[in-house]
Formats: C-alpha cells, structure tokens, sequence
C-alpha cells in the first residue's frame, strides 16, 4: 500500500433506488475500466476481501461470494437426478462455474458473458472465483446470452441466469422472450434457476418476474438466500422446471450427505428452509407458485 492509500480514508459506496447506501472502507483500487457496457472496479477492502462493483453496485466480496454462489447452484443440482450439461448466463467473476463443477456427474459447462472486461479483471484479481473458468470442461464465450440462446441448437440440463439488476445490459435477461429460448433448450425434465433481486426493495419486479415464468415453466418456486454486500441482505432466486420437478418434494436430503462436498453456506436444511418465504412475499408471490399439474409444489412434511 503506498503512502497516499494509508493516509486518505478511502470508501467506496452503492446508493441503491435513492433511499439506502452501502460503503465499504477500501485499502487499495486493483481494477477500473470503462467497458463497452459498464464501468467495472475491483478494489481491495477492510473486512470484505477484494470486491467487483459493476457501475457502482457491488457483484461480489471475497467474505460473502460463497452464499450466492452455493445457493444458485447446487439447490437445482441436488434435485435434478443427473445433470450433465449446465450453461451459465452471466456469472463472469466464475463462482457460480466453480460450485457447479464441484459435483463429479458435470461433463459440460458453457459460461456466456457479454463483458469480457468482467472476465478480466476477476481473472486477474480474483482467482478465489475465477480460477475455476480454467478448468478443461468449460467453455467461455464472451457473447451476448440473449442471442446466443435465440440461435443454439444446444440442450442443457440446467440454466443457470447469474445476472446483475434487470438494467443495462442484463435488462433483456428478465423478459419473456429470453425464457421461451431458455425452454426450448432444456431438456425434458431440465430446470432454469435465475437471480430475482430482493423481496424488501424489489417485490413488485418480482412479482411480475415470477408471473413471466409461470406463463412458461410447468413448475416454479422461489428462494431465498442471505448475504453482507446486497442492499436488504435477503435476496431470492427463482426456480423454474420445464417439468414437473420440485425443488422440495423431489430433493433428498442423503444425496447432499453422500456427495462428502464441504459447504460453507448451503446444507440439506438450508435448501429445504429457503422455499419457506416470509409471508408478505408469499402473499404476493401466491397466485403464481402452485405450479404443476399435481398441485403446488412443497415438501410432503409442508403444512
């Protein structure tokens, strides 16, 4: 650190919808750059670790990154019975990649992300997440995922939309016509999981998020996940199957046991308690999560 850095009191802050701001106290600035799409900053900071901001939101820290990407991933991975194929939308920092690869029946991912400067600069300053994107049995394409699923003749067990807020260019990631692509490359029973934003600052873009999916996908649920860095703290992902799996009647417990994969975040009963949503969200969220033709999908234990 030089002598500049040590005696300035460096913060760096997201304000979030003009009525809440986050800082965090910086050490020293690593990355900045000014890509086609966004600005991007990775900075050193006290207490979180090094952190990705993408025109001043905070994507990940090195204390928390573990939460998110445990929880977009492996909750749709034990309840699909035998995922092979898994193509990540977004998610260039790689931890989304790196949780997936952790399960042994993996064969095939593609990570499509429209930022090659996202790639970049964690590449360069965050190997923590983005080693994994060197493993040989994934594929980086630095594409547009919107059209890169309007055009593939690709099937996928799993989709997996490891997205920023449903501005700029992640904006075309929230809309109908995006899913109606993601179906069409699922296989039969495949599942799409996808960021859906916070239920305190975001519950009317949930709800028309959730509406959106129900339109396309036999069965769909919602869960929710804790962390330091998103405003709120409480954030949710959508659970979409293009048949008729449940994320908690079709999960069992024993295989998460039998995998021996050591989590820090998610277990057994975190995947089961993160489909019990508050119940201001799920009073709003109701007429769409009772998805399927054998009824809503919950748990044979749920009330």
């Amino acid at each position: 650190m030089s002598a500049e850095d040590r005696t300035l009191d460096l913060w760096v802050g997201e304000q979030f919808q003009d009525t809440l701001q986050m800082r965090f106290r910086v050490r020293r600035t690593l990355y900045g750059a000014e890509s086609e799409f966004q600005r991007i900053d990775v900075v050193e900071t006290e207490g979180h670790g090094r952190m990705l901001f993408n025109d001043g939101k905070a994507m990940l820290s090195e204390r928390d990154e573990f939460v998110y990407h445990e929880m977009i991933a492996h909750v749709p991975l034990f309840v699909l019975p035998a995922a092979r194929r898994v193509l990540v939308i977004g998610g260039g920092d790689g931890g989304t990649v790196r949780e997936v690869l952790r399960h042994p029946g993996i064969e095939y991912v593609r990570l499509v992300e429209i930022d090659a400067a996202v790639v970049e600069a964690c590449r360069r300053h965050i190997p923590l997440t983005a080693a994994a994107l060197d493993d040989p049995r994934v594929e980086v394409a630095l594409e547009d995922g919107v059209a890169y699923v309007a055009r593939t003749k690709e099937r996928y067990d799993l989709v997996l939309v490891d997205s920023t807020d449903p501005i700029g260019p992640a904006a075309p990631l929230f809309g109908g016509m995006f899913y109606d692509d993601v179906r069409r490359l699922l296989t039969d029973d495949g599942v799409v999981v996808s960021q859906a934003e916070s239920p305190f600052y975001e519950l009317e873009t949930q709800a028309a998020f959730v509406a959106l999916l129900r339109e396309r996908f036999a069965r769909l649920a919602v869960y929710n996940y804790t962390n330091l860095t998103y405003p709120g703290g409480l954030w949710s992902f959508t659970f979409a199957s293009r048949g008729e799996l449940c994320p908690t009647a079709d999960f069992d417990p024993r295989r998460v046991a039998a995998s021996g994969i050591d989590f820090r975040y998610y277990s057994a009963a975190v995947h089961l308690a993160a489909f019990a949503l508050p119940r201001f969200q799920e009073r709003r969220l109701a007429p769409w999560l009772t998805a399927g033709k054998e009824g809503p999908c919950k748990s044979p234990a749920a009330p």
